[in-house]
């Protein structure tokens, strides 16, 4: 990079600056960088992606740019900023702000996340045991790449290791009441910004990315309280069964506007791995 390169980006507005910034940062990353540049390409990125600038398809490119750098915006759950405070039917609950991410995950199976007893249920230990691949594993292979940026929802995590997970931050999953509330609010919203579903508000089908992208990248997509990825990006499991199976809010990348509706439901095995499914946590207060 040379002296100014960003400087002088950063005069043009934020839409004719993304791809770009963007290209530059790929270089970048390929090439090596100083702290200083790599400082200032993330604040320039930053900016951009929290503006909504440019179309989808640029912004989640910038967006995957900036999980490899570093996204200074991601929190971890024993940061006070990374919940938002809900009062649902009388009792106080905080709600992840954004999915789950990749790095999150990373992080608890890089740990004790598979051998520590204390976040498994009883029907979580019986899968986890009979069990030859795990999350890890399928990280890791090629194919996987574009899937486990570290700052894009993490997905392909089966309903008993998201539900670890959660244990393990003194969490749980969401119950559907809770996320239905928390999506709609007090005026009963049907998306969380409102209606009608309207064009680039959240990343269902119709916008054509063809995977997740960063969380919190559709700015449309998320409540007055600061909760982000409610109708798009991935769908979520949640704490609620039947039978064998978990109900699951479908609005996700993979899925059209139909299902990014708040009353969406869908049913799938606790064991399923999807590339279009993730989750965020909850506590009680």
């Amino acid at each position: 990079m040379r002296p100014g390169e960003v400087e002088t980006l950063l005069a043009l507005g934020p839409a004719e600056r993304l791809e770009p910034l963007t290209e530059m940062a790929r270089e970048a990353l390929n090439n090596g960088i100083d702290e200083v540049n790599r400082e200032k390409l993330v604040t320039a990125l930053v900016s951009v992606v929290q503006n909504g600038a440019g179309n989808a398809l640029a912004r989640m490119h910038a967006g995957e740019v900036l999980g490899r750098l570093g996204d200074p915006r991601l929190r971890t759950p024993d940061s006070d900023d990374y919940w938002a405070e809900f009062d649902v039917d009388g009792h106080r609950i905080v709600v992840g702000k954004h999915l789950v991410t990749t790095a999150e995950v990373n992080a608890f199976f890089a740990g004790d996340g598979y051998q520590n007893e204390a976040y498994w249920s009883e029907s979580g230990k019986h899968w986890r045991d009979t069990r030859r691949t795990m999350w890890p594993d399928l990280a890791a292979e090629p194919d996987s790449g574009p899937l486990v940026i570290p700052n894009q929802p993490a997905v392909g995590l089966t309903w008993f290791e998201a539900e670890a997970y959660a244990a393990s931050q003194n969490g749980r999953l969401l119950t559907l009441d809770e996320r239905l509330f928390v999506m709609r609010g007090d005026a009963n919203r049907p998306y969380p910004w409102g209606q009608p579903f309207g064009y680039g508000n959240a990343n269902t089908a119709e916008e054509a990315l063809g995977k997740p992208s960063a969380v919190g990248l559709f700015v449309g997509d998320c409540t007055p309280e600061g909760v982000y990825d409610l109708a798009g990006n991935v769908a979520e499991w949640t704490v609620d069964q039947a039978d064998d199976e978990v109900i699951i809010h479908p609005g996700s990348w993979n899925q059209p506007s139909m299902s990014a509706w708040a009353k969406a439901r869908a049913l799938v095995p606790r064991k399923t791995r999807s590339a279009d499914l993730g989750f965020r946590i909850a506590k009680d207060v």
